[in-house]
């Protein structure tokens, strides 16, 4: 973005620099740290209880950057007049900024609050795993049609295809895939750090 699109500003007449930000935080936040968060409790070797909150702090970070990321995309338009929410990318990109911050919250009550019974947090346990990585791989495919739809508008405007800007547009693009694959794996896998204890315990943090 610095490179090739000329930084980044909040405030100024380049309304570009405004929207630069908008991949950068969403990226960061919805992938990058949304990635951390959801393997942290799998991987890092620490206590539960900090393994817990490590999990919490990295998805309210991640729920932050992509509140911003996406709000720099609607000031973006609005001050250069252009119509919001028309493209597919736009709507699961809603989509996900609603989820997000939903899933968060009531997992903050269920497994945070002491009074929430265990019965409550087993049968909320599966559906707080499965709702997480259906939304991260939402996160991952979102961005990626990003990358698609920003270099389908570079092009229109005259990039070069085979141009070192478009190749590390589609570059960050399967590293992105390969990241999000790379969680995946790690969710899906057993970890060497939990027991039969940690892996069943419903317990508030």
């Amino acid at each position: 973005m610095v490179a090739y699109r000329g930084g980044f500003a909040w405030e100024t007449t380049n309304k570009t620099l405004i929207f630069n930000l908008h991949p950068v935080l969403t990226l960061i936040g919805l992938v990058i740290l949304g990635g951390e968060g959801i393997i942290s409790y799998k991987s890092l070797p620490l206590e539960k209880r900090v393994k817990k909150w490590i999990h919490l702090v990295l998805h309210a970070i991640a729920i932050i950057l992509g509140i911003w990321g996406i709000y720099a995309a609607f000031k973006h338009h609005n001050e250069k007049h252009i119509p919001n929410l028309y493209t597919i990318h736009s709507w699961i990109g809603i989509g996900i900024i609603v989820l997000y911050p939903l899933q968060w919250i009531y997992s903050v009550i269920v497994f945070l609050y002491p009074r929430i019974s265990s019965t409550l947090r087993s049968k909320s346990l599966p559906w707080h795993v499965f709702l997480g990585v259906f939304v991260y791989v939402l996160a991952v495919g979102n961005s990626v049609l990003g990358f698609l739809e920003k270099l389908t508008f570079l092009e229109k405007s005259g990039l070069d295809k085979f141009g070192s800007e478009a190749f590390l547009v589609n570059f960050m693009a399967i590293i992105t895939i390969l990241f999000g694959t790379f969680v995946l794996l790690i969710v899906s896998s057993k970890s060497p750090h939990s027991s039969d204890d940690d892996s069943h315990s419903y317990s508030a943090i």
